[in-house]
């Protein structure tokens, strides 16, 4: 699946000529971010993949969202609030799960839960932290480019702050970007596919 030539809004390029020319996109701390993590080929032919997958509208206690989702390992359900188990990962999954742990510093096995998400055009996801039942975050973006945006809320408001991600690329989210700071993605432009594993938290 070849990548058209995209052109991004103003504002965006900014951050992406920022990210450049320092080598670290902005971000909280706890925000760890590395490009071609996939290569141009391997991202191309994972996003080929992608039209084989059962993919189902994002389901809020009820809420048919725009985004479509498909777990493996694990899936949490909103309208239960608990986890239940799903799909076992494919093997290119299982690939890609161990590119993500070595990016990330983690055993592979550790990485028990995959989200596929496609973003179709008009499609983002709001304010969120990931559940508490997880711990680290790793995410994988396929074909355009987007901004992660972050917010922490204080007395007066919230802190801000975004980074982008470019396709092939990878993130880490841990300490204080996990767990003070909630993220989204504004409505994509283009079709953007990302691929998200989780990590379980431990009781210390």
């Amino acid at each position: 699946m070849a990548r058209a030539a995209t052109s991004l809004p103003a504002r965006q390029a900014d951050l992406f000529a920022a990210a450049a020319s320092t080598g670290t996109p902005p971000g909280p701390p706890g925000l760890i971010y590395q490009d071609e993590v996939l290569s141009p080929s391997l991202a191309d032919a994972t996003a080929a993949r992608m039209a084989d997958l059962p993919f189902e509208a994002f389901d809020f206690q009820g809420y048919k969202g725009f985004r479509r989702i498909v777990s493996y390992g694990w899936r949490y359900d909103f309208s239960a609030g608990r986890l239940s188990e799903a799909d076992a990962m494919p093997a290119w999954l299982m690939s890609l799960r161990d590119l993500a742990a070595a990016f990330g510093g983690l055993e592979a096995p550790a990485l028990a839960q995959a989200l596929v998400t496609e973003y179709a055009p008009g499609a983002g996801i709001g304010w969120h932290r990931d559940r508490p039942q997880f711990d680290k975050v790793i995410g994988l973006s396929l074909l355009e480019p987007c901004v992660l945006r972050f917010r922490r809320r204080r007395a007066d408001g919230f802190d801000r702050m975004s980074a982008p991600l470019r396709p092939g690329s990878a993130y880490l989210l841990d300490g204080p970007a996990r767990t003070e700071w909630e993220h989204s993605i504004v409505p994509m432009e283009r079709l953007r596919y990302s691929i998200t594993f989780r990590s379980f938290r431990t009781s210390d």
